[in-house]
């Protein structure tokens, strides 16, 4: 027998704060549907954002229906910081946003049941006044001031808080309402910092409705290195969208995941089930040096994120690019690379490729980097700039690798 879906939940980590008295109580719930929902903030979701879409699927597996939420309304606005007001989105910023985060979202969540949402469908309708004579007149003020994000803003030395901000939590207050009266969804998933918002629409739900709806949070992701959390607003930011974070660094990034991190991190990005993963880990422990953990980590969740076929592609060019010998490679071999690392075209300087390629932020520290013998073509130290009329192996360092060709 494999787990339930609250042990499982458990056992992955995925239980923050939530409305709901037992656990075991998901897996008889009546209604087996859910929503989450993400805001356009940018125009990719970060491995913050994923922790939550794995939590998810986890409740898909589970036998639950997703309603996945794309906020074209409340994008408009943005979830409020703790430390200030948020920069104001352009609308045609919002729907690019919009696109791109759903389809990552739809990536992580597979299954035919999937329905997306999009608030502004439902909130480009509705009249102000209207708006406040039934969602604003359900909470006091004393409420929403209470509301830890807002005394942070406005307690002393606070940056104070827009009126549009202020109103943030009863707009996703509403989404969860509207969703409850038009698809009968009565549970809402999240990350622990929205829990607050999700709790206004248990509360509109059960004032106005005079029914019962719950809430589901997961914790966030804490970065082992630095202690912060996975996410755009910290500048540790590793991206799903393949053109912001390449999948060759998103990759590495879970390969180089500490010892003492890999097990926590290794239940919440990859499908991989108890058994297997106990199995890793009782490995890691008596043979370290292989980093078997972090190479099912890595290829677990690049495999989430960018598929399968671009997983094992990376996982291929992993052993090749730090198994051997890099003055054997074949020129044909190193084309190959280029599908995945940054490449510059044949005939350009060394230092110009470096900076093209991001290998350095520019021709001086290229330079440096020359001179203190970090920089190699194909495998050879190289100290001065030169042309490059082949096909190479750029390799600054011991991990950052480009391609010309």
């Amino acid at each position: 027998m494999g787990m339930k879906l609250s042990e499982e939940l458990l056992w992955r980590g995925f239980h923050a704060e939530t409305s709901i008295k037992e656990p075991a109580d998901l897996d008889t719930r009546p209604s087996k549907k859910f929503y989450f929902g993400a805001d356009p903030s940018a125009d990719s979701l970060t491995i913050g954002n994923l922790a939550a879409l794995m939590m998810c699927a986890c409740f898909v597996r589970h036998g639950y229906q997703p309603y996945l939420l794309a906020g074209g309304a409340t994008g408009q606005i943005g979830d409020p910081k703790e430390n200030g007001e948020r920069d104001l989105k352009s609308l045609d910023e919002v729907e690019h946003n919009k696109s791109c985060i759903a389809k990552q979202m739809q990536q992580v969540i597979r299954t035919d049941d999937l329905v997306m949402v999009d608030n502004y469908d439902w909130f480009k309708n509705i009249n102000y006044l209207s708006f406040l004579r039934e969602v604003g007149k359900s909470f006091s003020m004393t409420q929403l001031l209470d509301r830890q994000f807002v005394q942070n803003r406005i307690g002393e030395g606070g940056s104070g808080i827009s009126y549009a901000e202020f109103s943030y939590t009863l707009i996703q207050g509403y989404d969860f309402l509207h969703l409850y009266r038009t698809y009968g969804i009565d549970l809402q998933l999240c990350g622990a910092d929205q829990f607050g918002n999700c709790t206004t629409g248990i509360h509109l739900i059960k004032r106005l409705e005079n029914a019962t709806a719950d809430a589901w949070s997961t914790p966030l992701v804490i970065d082992p290195v630095t202690g912060r959390k996975f996410g755009k607003s910290e500048g540790n930011a590793i991206w799903l969208d393949a053109k912001k974070t390449s999948i060759f660094d998103f990759y590495q990034f879970w390969l180089n995941q500490p010892d003492e991190s890999v097990e926590y991190l290794i239940k919440i990005y990859t499908l991989l089930d108890k058994e297997n993963i106990d199995q890793l880990m009782l490995e890691q422990k008596e043979h370290p040096e292989r980093r078997a953990a972090q190479k099912a980590l890595a290829l677990g969740a690049t495999e989430v994120v960018h598929g399968k076929a671009n997983a094992l592609a990376i996982a291929n060019l992993t052993e090749r690019l730090f198994g051997g010998n890099l003055t054997d490679l074949a020129e044909d071999e190193i084309a190959e690379f280029g599908a995945f690392l940054a490449c510059s075209k044949k005939g350009v300087m060394l230092f110009d490729a470096l900076v093209e390629t991001g290998l350095t932020s520019s021709k001086s520290e290229a330079r440096k980097l020359a001179a203190a013998g970090a920089i190699t073509i194909n495998g050879e130290k190289v100290t001065a700039d030169t042309q490059i009329n082949q096909v190479a192996l750029l390799k600054r360092g011991k991990n950052k690798f480009s391609v010309v060709k």
